[in-house]
């Protein structure tokens, strides 16, 4: 099996990577703005890389080139930083998204698997779930929230004059691993929070307690093995993925030996919004109504019908991110390197027990 991954070396991809080094029957083609250098090590070696600019459209056919033979293409590329060129993150995101169907359809690929996100989903209810029939126009304050609904609808109708092309939609929570450490720092955390010496004791003194701020997560490991299922399956569709327990402040003061302080969501986007326009913090404020706003998510379809299963439970998922944020932690690929001064931290020869 031949499978093409855009994005292979960010966070979700260097897991996939990971996860697909034990299967002896899957040769892997990756694609990045930047690919891995010759001593990235693993999981980056044994990979075919390519190079290429996604939301270049003049660049269709060279991907349609190297899609050619693949079994199903897995896009994982998506930007969200820098923050303030909403343009850039555009081109990227939804035109790098067009250009990866064309291609995929000049080629003659069957199957597609594109990384989705509870981010996807329109507002909704934090004392429920909602499975994956729950609209999903996004979340308007949210630039990333948008873009994920764009992608949606563009999907929509690739599957209307299309309905040959297998198209699967992995939703997943936030996504933690220890080697995404430093990526997480630079993207969203910024001066307001680096040096990250309040991370290094394992603890966050304060964290504001609000009840639409619940969110799930999942670990890395957890989301690669969703897209395997995903590439093994015949299903087709779309498949939330997020590990239990739902987490609020009041349980992560619990897990990082903190106290929650109450705080009105209007307090928390003042905050939020001079944090960014003073350039503290690298993140949006559109990150915080994301929060407060999507629904939680209900997993029964993945468990049913692809198998899947987290093996690490939330707390897990964010004590190892925690962990990786204060050690700088990282891998060999440009957009995962470590903190200055930090290890390497490479898995990619040492594959996690997959799930039964």
């Amino acid at each position: 099996m031949r499978i093409a991954i855009t994005g292979a070396t960010g966070n979700v991809g260097t897991a996939l990577l990971r996860r697909l080094v034990s299967e002896p029957d899957i040769e892997v083609v990756g694609f990045a703005r930047r690919v891995p250098g010759r001593d990235a090590g693993p999981p980056y070696e044994g990979v075919e890389w390519h190079a290429i600019d996604l939301g270049d459209p003049g660049r269709t056919d060279d991907l349609a080139g190297w899609f050619r033979g693949a079994d199903a293409v897995v896009h994982l590329a998506w930007q969200v930083q820098p923050s303030r060129n909403r343009g850039r993150l555009r081109r990227t995101n939804v035109t790098g998204t067009r250009t990866v169907v064309r291609a995929l359809q000049r080629a003659g690929v069957p199957k597609l698997v594109y990384a989705s996100s509870f981010g996807a989903y329109s507002p909704g209810p934090k004392d429920q779930r909602v499975d994956e029939n729950w609209p999903v126009n996004g979340v308007a304050a949210s630039a990333y929230s948008v873009d994920k609904a764009a992608v949606e609808a563009l999907l929509d109708g690739v599957e209307r004059e299309a309905p040959e092309l297998r198209v699967v939609r992995i939703r997943t929570g936030v996504v933690f691993q220890r080697e995404a450490g430093a990526e997480i720092s630079r993207y969203f955390l910024g001066r307001l929070l680096t040096p990250v010496s309040i991370f290094r004791s394992g603890r966050l003194p304060i964290l504001p307690r609000n009840r639409r701020l619940r969110s799930q997560v999942v670990h890395a490991d957890d989301a690669a093995e969703a897209y395997l299922l995903a590439l093994r399956n015949d299903r087709v569709g779309a498949f939330n993925i997020a590990a239990e327990p739902v987490l609020d402040a009041t349980m992560l003061a619990r897990e990082l030996k903190g106290h929650t302080v109450p705080a009105p969501l209007p307090l928390l986007r003042l905050v939020a919004k001079a944090a960014w326009h003073f350039r503290l913090v690298p993140g949006d404020p559109g990150w915080l109504d994301l929060t407060a706003e999507v629904p939680l998510m209900d997993c029964g379809r993945a468990n049913r019908e692809l198998g899947w299963q987290a093996r690490r439970d939330a707390r897990d998922a964010v004590r190892e991110g925690v962990a990786g944020i204060a050690a700088g932690a990282g891998s060999g690929s440009p957009p995962m390197r470590p903190r200055r001064g930090a290890a390497r931290h490479g898995r990619g020869d040492r594959p996690r027990e997959r799930a039964a």
